[in-house]
């Protein structure tokens, strides 16, 4: 077989669970866009929140458990143990946005005016993203020792730390305080969502993974 056949070719794919983390990311961009509540109402928000912070767990339950990661044992690298955590903490967050989302959808469904509904499980969910940003970062200061070198990236992991400020900026703007019954910054509910959701869209059309092809099925022995 000749060396052209037999050779694998490698390619560049979107990481498995970086497409739900895509469209995640995009459904809370649509969502905190204010032309698009205006337009749908608190209830369509509400759901498109919610349906994104389910693509949101389902990207990180991939990227924890079905990517190659394992827990932590003796002997781990440190930069494999900072980047299990990393995964772990950041699915944690994920399952409390589903609970904000949902309470907060359900409250629109009930009283469409209603403020604030949600917001403690949120707040938990932004300092988990949080946590596992930071984490993320520590992971990638020695790559070299990971168990997919392409696992983190220096773009990938201090565009989720921004984000994840961002989405806690978000968090602390969506409060809404029981003097006034107003939030503390509607404005920045709405920026900190929509420059954490880019943040972590970029992030995610960024993630890329070695892809080996395989040879040509019409590939025969050379004689």
């Amino acid at each position: 077989m000749s060396a052209t056949s037999t050779r694998t070719i490698a390619s560049r794919r979107l990481r498995r669970e970086a497409w739900g983390f895509a469209v995640g990311s995009l459904c809370f961009l649509v969502g905190a866009l204010p032309p698009y509540a205006d337009a749908v109402g608190a209830v369509a928000v509400g759901v498109t929140f919610f349906v994104g912070s389910v693509f949101f767990t389902a990207a990180a339950f991939v990227q924890l458990s079905l990517s190659g990661r394992r827990p932590p044992r003796a002997g781990t690298h440190p930069a494999d143990r900072w980047d299990w955590w990393a995964a772990a903490v950041q699915l944690v967050g994920t399952l409390c946005f589903n609970v904000s989302t949902a309470v907060a959808l359900g409250a629109a469904v009930a009283d469409p005016a209603l403020l604030g509904a949600g917001w403690k499980p949120d707040a938990y969910g932004s300092v988990a993203f949080l946590v596992s940003s930071s984490f993320a970062v520590v992971a990638t200061r020695d790559r070299g020792h990971l168990w997919d070198r392409d696992a983190r990236t220096w773009h990938g992991t201090w565009l989720n730390l921004l984000g994840s400020v961002a989405f806690g900026a978000s968090a602390v703007g969506a409060y809404v305080s029981p003097t006034t019954g107003t939030y503390v910054s509607s404005w920045w509910d709405d920026a900190g969502t929509l420059v954490g959701a880019v943040c972590f869209l970029v992030a995610a059309l960024l993630s890329r993974r070695s892809v080996g092809a395989p040879p040509p099925r019409d590939a025969r022995p050379a004689e």
